[in-house]
């Protein structure tokens, strides 16, 4: 009888391990959790049964699994959900012209503009415009009012050769009070918006060939 037993327990031990193996590399399931839980209380030793205690925290852990299970189905739909309606209402900013904080911009119409905020007025302004490759291609003096400050790059270089529209160029600002202390807050692009992309899961405005997160926009004009 004992033999039996124990060949019995080791037998039901392997099986549940197969079980549970084989699940491990899927999603395990509320029914897969039952089976290990009933497969347990069928081959349990009739000399040693299960302690009460123990049983009682399994099936607290089951009722917790099931709940969570439904949670995590609730809040897929629930972002699923909340993703569509802010890629609907993002729809709303299409031909409108928006001020988002972003440091890159696309050039068209033969321009850029860009914004910048200071803290507080700066004694020194310096102002680098890059591409897309990391190449410094216009460098310059910005103004030092504290607050906004607004500054539209011709897409002339340095040297004064002409760039062609649809480059991305990005916008690096210094900024010092008297003590040289930085007073640099952050930068923004303007531009209209030609569509939204939500592919990556969240919505994003295009301005030319720049996306910009809905939440990075502090202003809209017609």
């Amino acid at each position: 009888m004992s033999v039996a037993a124990t060949t019995s327990s080791a037998y039901a031990s392997t099986s549940a391990t197969t079980t549970l193996s084989s699940t491990a590399s899927s999603t395990l399931t509320s029914n897969d959790f039952l089976t290990l839980l009933v497969t347990q209380l069928q081959n349990q030793n009739p000399l040693e049964p299960t302690d009460t205690n123990d049983f009682v925290s399994q099936l607290t852990s089951y009722a917790n699994f099931e709940q969570q299970q439904a949670l995590n189905s609730n809040l897929s739909s629930l972002t699923a959900s909340l993703n569509s309606l802010l890629t609907l209402n993002s729809s709303n900013y299409i031909g409108q012209t928006v001020t988002a904080k972003a440091d890159s911009g696309t050039l068209e119409n033969g321009s850029i503009t860009f914004g910048y905020s200071l803290n507080s007025a700066a004694s020194s302004v310096k102002l680098q415009i890059s591409d897309s490759s990391g190449n410094v291609v216009w460098s310059g003096d910005g103004t030092t009012a504290a607050g906004s400050n607004s500054f539209t790059w011709d897409g002339t270089t340095t040297s004064g050769t002409q760039l062609a529209d649809g480059g991305a160029y990005s916008l690096a600002v210094t900024a010092t009070d008297s003590s040289g202390n930085s007073v640099y807050g952050y930068t923004t692009v303007t531009g209209t918006v030609t569509g939204i992309d939500s592919s990556s899961g969240t919505a994003m405005l295009k301005i030319g060939n720049t996306s910009v997160a809905v939440s990075s926009v502090i202003g809209v004009s017609s």
